[in-house]
């Protein structure tokens, strides 16, 4: 019924709006993203300034992954209503999210640690090897989060601090011996430090 009155032209134009509103509903519900944008595409063409479909599509479009498009739709619901809260929180969780993404790329494969001064074998493979340098950094963070709950100067911090310091040297001391793994060693600390064996 729905695509009767969408395909034909002798329909009245709200008429056929409300049959593509009605139809983009059952595909997200069937969960048919592709096929809901397509019919928010044509009720934007019947209707450029409804900043409720611009929201309604930059959601789909967030669903299927597209964060440009849907940052772009969210922005556009904006510019059409400045008071749509629903688009600004979107629009601003999702810059959020690509910041973060962006931040995230910017050190991706880079250790905690500056390769250019790196001196020690570990340290030079680290460097080598971006999932190991991912890792690495990952431990330097968590350690830093723990630090910081456990207070400046306190029993805890200090006893943190000499733990710390004790897996960089056995890392140290260990890394080319027969047997060691460095990443499993890095893992492991990484799960101790994310509080899985009593922090």
């Amino acid at each position: 019924m729905c695509g009767i009155l969408i395909d034909s032209d002798k329909v009245p134009k709200p008429d056929r709006i409300k049959a593509l509103l009605a139809r983009a509903g059952v595909f997200v519900r069937r969960d048919q993203i592709d096929r809901a944008i397509g019919d928010y595409d044509a009720v934007l063409r019947f209707d450029p300034v409804s900043a409720d479909i611009f929201n309604t599509r930059g959601e789909l479009w967030r669903r299927k992954g597209d964060r440009p498009h849907a940052l772009a739709d969210f922005a556009a619901a904006i510019r059409l209503n400045p008071q749509h809260e629903a688009a600004r929180a979107s629009y601003k969780s999702l810059a959020l999210e690509l910041e973060k993404i962006g931040a995230q790329r910017a050190v991706a494969g880079k250790p905690s640690f500056n390769c250019a001064i790196a001196r020690r074998a570990v340290e030079k493979a680290i460097c080598a090897d971006p999932s190991l340098a991912d890792l690495d950094r990952e431990v330097d963070g968590a350690f830093g989060v723990v630090l910081r709950e456990a207070g400046a100067d306190t029993p805890l911090s200090r006893r943190l601090h000499r733990e710390h310091a004790a897996f960089l040297a056995r890392r140290n001391a260990d890394f080319g011996r027969p047997g060691y793994n460095l990443k499993a060693a890095l893992q492991e600390r990484l799960q101790q430090l994310m509080g899985r064996d009593g922090y």
